[in-house]
């Protein structure tokens, strides 16, 4: 593990994490139509996601998430050292990005999310959300194929066919608790949606490793 790799992780990260949350104030901003905000919200973060997994994959992955750091520790794609520095930075990355989107937009810089998302329709939905993600980076993976292509699509997808809109990684809900915003949720909720990102992901690598197994 290099400095140079965590680095990766944390700035992609903040970056994915101020696309995110930037977008979603700038939607708020310039339509009262929530179906046009979120479609905003959308485009803007799958664009983020091809940029940033193509130019610090080979860095550090590009996993910006700490379930796919764990699925990919627990494959033994890479050591389990790297798990807590790679999740630290994963987190202060998403943490560092919710603040730079809110200094971009004169916004208070520390806030608590009043926004309500909780119960068992949203935690299945996270659960779909981060079992689609993982069996697509596997997927990909296996079919030699463009992760960053593959990903921002499932990620664009999943905003609107799930009912949580596709959050599919802890450090990202952390994030978006600090946010007051489009995209937030407030802090007693992230528990629940952590969770079932991680329950997802476990499925979802049990089920790929034997579905993308090389015969």
């Amino acid at each position: 593990m290099t400095a140079r790799a965590l680095a990766a992780e944390t700035i992609g990260t903040a970056l994915l994490v101020a696309a995110v949350v930037g977008s979603g104030i700038m939607a708020d901003r310039l339509t009262a139509d929530t179906a046009l905000a979120l479609l905003a919200n959308t485009a803007a973060t799958a664009a983020a996601l091809v940029v940033l997994i193509t130019i610090f994959g080979p860095l550090s992955g590009a996993q910006f998430n700490p379930v796919v750091t764990m699925v990919m520790a627990l494959r033994g794609e890479m050591p389990a050292s790297r798990v807590l520095p790679y999740v630290a930075a994963q987190i202060l990355g998403g943490i560092l990005g919710t603040l730079l989107a809110h200094a971009m937009f004169d916004l208070t810089l520390l806030q608590a999310s009043t926004t309500i998302r909780s119960g068992p329709a949203q935690w299945i939905a996270e659960g779909v959300a981060s079992f689609g993600l993982i069996l697509t980076i596997l997927g990909t993976l296996r079919a030699s194929g463009n992760v960053a292509a593959t990903v921002a699509a499932y990620i664009a997808a999943a905003y609107w066919f799930t009912a949580s809109t596709s959050f599919a990684n802890p450090a990202v809900t952390i994030a978006r608790t600090l946010t007051d915003s489009f995209a937030g949720i407030r802090p007693w909720d992230a528990p629940g949606f952590i969770l079932a990102q991680i329950g997802g992901a476990l499925l979802a690598m049990a089920i790929g490793g034997w579905l993308f197994r090389k015969d």
